[in-house]
């Protein structure tokens, strides 16, 4: 897909639509006063009627407006004002985007960008990429459509650039969740990495069964035992700092199916467990924009990939392993499968010098339970940290909320038979006591665990997106990245 700036006066713009933006207070761009003006106040007097309100996830689609030569103008709703901001400008594209991807359409003009700052411009053609993308894989026949080109009016070729770079590696993450576990396995997803980071200069190890023995990974490597598609581990690194500079590490859960083991998930439950490997197709997104976008920061990006599946040889309850920290672990639930993968993830991360940590994993139902599915749970170790965290999730748009890690919930997690188990005390707090156990892999290190159970997924469509892989933070994982020169030094006393 091409995105390209283009300076054409607004009503002589050769495109199949033109997408024009209002807000909740009826306020007209000057984007959008220029095309009312030349289609004789026709936008303004719908909005007189009240047919155009300007809330958020708003489109009226208006055919043949006199004087414009696109035959189609979408009028989006920007919502309030005062909530205006990057995630605003993403949401509000891809409204426009995916409804407009309906129906096939070669070029699409977005004249949204008067008064937007250059990150919002960013967002917004992240968002018109996004939204003409779908789940439709293996259709025949395309429910959605993707534009062949994106105009993009008064925009600066540099930021253009950057959005579609963001467009581009939220789709690579949606994909990788969005691909069926036939297709997308701990070897081929292995060698999707291999591929992407030979293609934009990635540093990239991919450590096999015999390296991940060799490496004492006993956790991650139970997990695996039950499938006939072997483990893999893969570290990315991006080099764009100086030598001895801080090192963010982004550590991510890749079970590429989740049966559940011999804790069996009921059919239902297994529907959408190919996306069980979000954590690690985030970071894999995340680390191909930060490359792409040439950050001047160094980044590891680590992603442990497994099968969880059922065989003679599958790991049990009761089974007590040893992490690659030396930590014992009991086994008391087959299908807490996510935080014995990353438990030894991290421990390679804070040995490959990390500075701070962040995890990714579609980790715990109960953080559905507790925040619903459009919001991602926050934990830490490290309260200045979680807070750099939770602001980079707000300036995308990208909603996270912080949860509670006393010390109180890390006794439930102690065992008698082991250092630890890998569940709590029965159902209660159980995003947290998850939280708690991957504590114990982080040693002194800066770390926040965000659980993306919810919102890497949508059962259903939203305005904005379709159903499937949602792509949910890597925006906000970049962000940090961009920052990082600065978060590295961050400390309690900052805050």
């Amino acid at each position: 897909m091409r995105v390209q700036p283009t300076e054409t006066d607004i009503p002589h713009i050769d495109a199949d639509a033109l997408v024009i933006g209002v807000d909740a207070a009826k306020n007209l761009s000057q984007e959008a006063r220029e095309l009312d003006d030349a289609a004789g106040e026709s936008i303004t007097r719908l909005i007189a009627r009240g047919e155009i309100l300007g809330k958020a996830d708003e489109l009226t689609l208006l055919y043949d407006l006199p004087g414009i030569k696109s035959p189609l103008v979408a009028v989006v709703g920007l919502g309030e004002p005062k909530q205006w901001g990057g995630g605003a400008a993403f949401r509000a594209a891809a409204v426009a985007a995916r409804r407009l991807a309906e129906k096939k359409r070669r070029r699409v003009a977005f004249c949204l960008g008067d008064g937007w700052t250059e990150r919002q411009v960013e967002n917004g053609i992240c968002g018109a990429l996004v939204g003409c993308h779908g789940q439709d894989l293996y259709r025949a026949e395309k429910n959605t459509q993707p534009f062949a080109e994106i105009l993009w009016h008064s925009g600066y070729p540099p930021v253009l650039a950057a959005g579609q770079i963001l467009g581009e590696t939220v789709n690579l993450t949606r994909q990788l969740v969005n691909e069926p576990a036939s297709r997308i396995d701990p070897e081929s997803f292995a060698a999707e990495a291999q591929k992407f980071a030979d293609e934009y200069g990635l540093g990239i190890e991919i450590w096999d069964e015999k390296r991940l023995e060799d490496e004492r990974c006993g956790a991650l490597l139970a997990v695996a035992r039950g499938s006939s598609q072997r483990p893999r581990l893969v570290i990315l690194s991006h080099q764009g700092g100086r030598p001895g500079d801080p090192v963010l590490a982004l550590a991510g859960k890749g079970v590429t199916f989740d049966s559940g083991g011999l804790c069996l998930k009921p059919s239902d439950g297994q529907k959408a467990m190919k996306g069980d490997m979000a954590g690690a197709a985030t970071v894999c997104g995340a680390m191909q924009a930060i490359a792409r976008l040439e950050l001047p920061v160094n980044v590891i990006g680590l992603v442990g990939l497994v099968e969880n599946m059922i065989s003679g040889d599958a790991y049990r309850v009761g089974d007590v392993l040893t992490a690659r920290n030396g930590k014992t672990i009991e086994v008391l639930n087959t299908d807490a499968e996510g935080r014995l993968v990353l438990a030894d993830v991290l421990d390679v991360a804070v040995e490959r010098g990390a500075h701070k940590l962040i995890d990714l994993a579609t980790l715990t139902g109960a953080c559905l339970v507790a925040l619903g599915t459009d919001v991602a749970g926050l934990m830490t170790n490290d309260q200045a940290w979680c807070d750099a965290v939770r602001r980079a999730s707000e300036q995308c748009g990208e909603a996270s909320w912080q949860l509670p890690m006393f010390p109180e919930f890390g006794e439930q997690i102690r065992s008698k038979v082991a250092d630890i188990k890998n569940v709590g005390e029965g159902r209660w707090a159980g995003t947290i006591t998850a939280a708690k156990f991957l504590e114990e892999f982080v040693g002194e290190k800066p770390w926040v665990h965000i659980d993306i159970a919810g919102p890497a997924f949508f059962e259903n469509p939203k305005p904005w997106l379709d159903a499937g892989g949602s792509g949910a933070f890597v925006r906000t994982l970049v962000e940090i990245a961009r920052h990082w020169p600065d978060l590295a030094e961050t400390d309690a006393a900052d805050v």
